[in-house]
């Protein structure tokens, strides 16, 4: 399978061992955020109707290194949502090599960006939450109430 290149690991990403270290996975999967968001109706458009998503929990699981000049790419589902909370799932691949390097558990608000308040998701939104690729249960995070 071949997936888009996100991006290319940095010689600033990379540790004292030779690998990427652990913040920039957090970097490289909200870039992966900022691409799933147009196909579900968020990102620039959801924020010109005064809404946003602010991530309330996050949850990475490295499972093999990657370094100096790999290209990664992601896949990305949606695992989970309410009337107020979306939880998606991010896997971080080798893009040319195809292996899984990291997976990523995110939960994010719908957030009224004048009020500054959780919110509902409009209609729109949540159908295209249910519309959109969905995989596995979540391994960590849960939609609690």
């Amino acid at each position: 399978m071949t997936r888009p290149v996100l991006a290319r690991v940095r010689p600033e990403w990379v540790d004292h061992y030779g690998h990427m270290n652990l913040a920039p996975y957090v970097a490289v999967f909200d870039m992966a955020t900022d691409a799933l968001w147009p196909s579900l109706g968020l990102g620039p458009a959801f924020r010109a109707r005064e809404l946003g998503t602010f991530a309330a929990e996050n949850w990475v699981s490295y499972r093999r290194e990657v370094r100096q000049d790999d290209p990664l790419a992601a896949e990305s589902q949606v695992l989970d949502h309410d009337d107020k909370r979306l939880l998606i799932r991010h896997r971080l691949f080798h893009a040319d090599a195809g292996f899984e390097s990291a997976r990523c558990e995110l939960l994010f608000l719908c957030v009224d960006l004048v009020a500054r308040k959780v919110c509902l998701w409009p209609e729109d939104v949540r159908a295209a939450f249910a519309a959109a690729p969905s995989g596995p249960p979540p391994e960590r995070l849960a939609l609690r109430r």
